[in-house]
């Protein structure tokens, strides 16, 4: 039996990190782009980034509850088909900044912003060519005891609390 406490799948090549390799602070969190409490996450996440530097490195797995969010699954497709593109990021945050517009014309609209090839990104999108790598994130959510957004792990060790900057700034141990 594993300790569903722990990070079980390590920080791989495979997952969208920002940070350098080198930080001493992880913070990993399985996230839904139409979650409200994710969206208010984001901005706590962007003011820890200002804070730590280069000193944190974040960690983004998709966590999509479509029944809850119909649109979730299709907005991580469209970040990882901007990830795609090398512009994952720029989707994140556009997708987090505008959660009440995720309909697929909005999606468009978010990779024209980002000048991505546009006949790849509306391709893949309607082959849902993304759907298993998201599918995956969420597996691995699941295997690690998360039922539900956001899940956070700060340096590899389940977060349950609060996540307040303070409190997080604290439990990563500044």
């Amino acid at each position: 039996m594993s300790d569903i406490n722990t990070l079980l799948a390590p920080v791989s090549d495979d997952d969208h990190v920002h940070g350098p390799p080198s930080a001493g602070l992880t913070l990993v969190e399985y996230g839904d782009y139409e979650c409200p409490d994710c969206g208010r996450l984001f901005e706590i996440i962007r003011d820890l980034q200002q804070t730590l530097g280069q000193r944190l490195r974040i960690v983004y797995r998709h966590y999509p509850l479509s029944g809850a969010h119909p649109l979730a699954q299709a907005a991580a497709e469209a970040a990882e088909a901007a990830g795609a593109q090398d512009r994952f990021w720029e989707m994140h945050d556009l997708l987090f900044r505008h959660q009440n517009a995720l309909k697929r014309s909005h999606l468009l609209t978010y990779a024209e912003s980002l000048a991505l090839d546009m006949n790849r990104f509306s391709a893949e999108l309607k082959k849902q060519l993304y759907r298993e790598r998201v599918r995956e994130d969420f597996r691995r959510g699941v295997e690690n005891g998360v039922y539900g957004t956001p899940g956070l792990f700060l340096n590899e060790v389940r977060h349950a609390g609060a996540w307040d900057r303070d409190t997080l700034l604290q439990k990563l141990g500044e």
